[in-house]
């Protein structure tokens, strides 16, 4: 039979896996672009570089809200 907490730390593991995968992902392409548009325009890295900063950090809010869901999970 099935043990119910190893079920739930393998449910966390899967939604922290996955929830934290696609803010990775953003972010690295993020940062690509922004690095591609300042090299492009050199003039406007200050203003890309807050659009980039502002973009990561909403990208990183979606991480940690997959990891307190993780938890939520876990010790429920």
């Amino acid at each position: 039979m099935i043990n119910a907490e190893a079920t739930k730390a393998l449910a966390m593991a899967i939604a922290a896996g996955f929830g934290v995968m696609g803010p990775g992902i953003g972010i690295g392409i993020l940062v690509s672009r922004a690095l591609e548009g300042i090299a492009r325009n050199p003039e406007a890295a200050g203003k890309i570089q807050s659009s980039m900063i502002l973009g990561i950090a909403f990208a990183e809010a979606l991480g940690i809200l997959a990891l307190v869901v993780a938890f939520i999970i876990k010790f429920t």
